[in-house]
C-alpha cells in the first residue's frame, strides 16, 4: 500500500493543472459583461426628481425659444391645443394653428413610442431604458439643431420642412421626459407643465405653517417652477441673440446628454427595496 501511494505521488505537477485554465475566485469578468451587468441594473429612484426638475430647465429654454420663433409651443400641449381650436375657429390667420397640430400629434406618437421602449426591458427602471431614451431624445434635438443651423429660418417664413420637420422632432422627444417621470413614479413632475404644480403648491393644507419648510413635495414644486423660469429666460436670450434658436437646441443637447451621463452613473436600486 505505501508503494502504491509513492507511486500516485510521482506524477508530474504540470498533470494536475486543469484543462480549461484556471477558473478561481481571483478570474474577474471582462468589462464588457461589467458594462452589460450594469445596464441591466435598475436605479434608485430615489432623488431622481433632481433629474426632472432639471428637465424643466430645458422644457422652459425649448419652449421660450420655439414661441418666439416658430410662434408654437413643442412641450406644453395645453398652448398648442388653444392655438388649434382658433385656428379651426377661424380666429387665426397665420399657420400657427397648423404648426401647433404637428406638435400636438408629433407629442402623442412620441408618448407612445416612450412607453412602449420602457415596457421592452425588463423593469421600466431600467438603467439601459432610461439611458436609452434620453440619448434618442438628445438625437432628436441634434438632428433639429443641425437642421435649424444649415436652413435657418425666421418668424415670419412660411411653415416648411425647414419648420415642419424639426418642430415635429423636438416635440417628439419632450413626451419622453413626461414618460420618465411615469416610469419613475414622480408623476406629479411632468417636466412639460406647471399648471397642476401650482394648484398643488398653494392648495397645500400646510401652506400657512411652519411644516411646510420641512415637505419635500412642496420643495419639488418650487424647484420646477423655478427650473421652468430659468430655463424660459435662457432661451428668451438665446432667441433674441445672433445665434437664435440654434443656440437653444444645441444647449438642450449638452443637457440631454449630461443626463444620460447621471443615469450611467446613478446609484443602483438595493434588492433589499424591493
Amino acid at each position: 500500500m505505501a508503494h502504491e501511494t509513492a507511486h500516485y505521488q510521482e506524477f508530474p505537477a504540470h498533470e494536475n493543472d486543469p484543462l480549461l485554465g484556471h477558473r478561481g475566485p481571483s478570474s474577474k469578468p471582462s468589462p464588457l459583461s461589467q458594462l452589460r451587468r450594469h445596464l441591466r441594473t435598475e436605479v434608485d429612484p430615489h432623488r431622481a426628481d433632481l433629474l426632472l426638475i432639471f428637465c424643466y430647465v430645458i422644457t422652459g429654454l425649448l419652449d421660450s425659444s420655439a414661441v418666439f420663433i416658430w410662434g408654437s409651443f413643442v412641450s406644453m400641449q395645453t398652448g398648442n391645443t388653444v392655438y388649434f381650436g382658433l385656428g379651426l375657429a377661424g380666429l387665426d390667420e397665420t399657420q400657427r394653428w397648423l404648426k401647433s397640430l404637428i406638435s400636438i400629434g408629433s407629442f402623442c406618437i412620441g408618448s407612445f413610442f416612450f412607453a412602449v421602449l420602457h415596457r421592452l426591458f425588463h423593469t421600466p427602471r431600467q438603467r439601459s431604458a432610461l439611458t436609452l431614451s434620453f440619448a434618442l431624445q438628445m438625437i432628436c434635438v441634434a438632428v433639429a439643431a443641425s437642421i435649424v443651423t444649415v436652413q435657418q429660418t425666421g418668424k415670419s417664413d412660411p411653415l416648411t420642412w425647414k419648420i415642419g420637420v424639426p418642430l415635429a422632432l423636438v416635440a417628439f422627444q419632450s413626451s419622453g421626459q413626461a414618460v420618465s417621470s411615469r416610469v419613475l413614479k414622480c408623476s406629479s413632475l411632468t417636466s412639460v407643465v406647471l399648471t397642476s404644480i401650482y394648484c398643488d403648491l398653494f392648495s397645500s393644507p400646510g401652506l400657512t405653517s411652519v411644516s411646510v419648510l420641512k415637505a419635500p413635495d412642496e420643495w419639488r414644486r418650487l424647484g420646477a417652477v423655478v427650473g421652468m423660469l430659468i430655463g424660459i429666460v435662457a432661451g428668451g436670450w438665446w432667441a433674441r441673440s445672433e445665434v437664435g434658436l440654434p443656440g437653444a437646441l444645441w444647449t438642450a443637447v449638452v443637457f440631454k446628454g449630461v443626463i444620460c451621463v447621471a443615469w450611467m452613473l446613478w446609484k443602483t436600486k438595493d434588492v433589499d427595496d424591493e
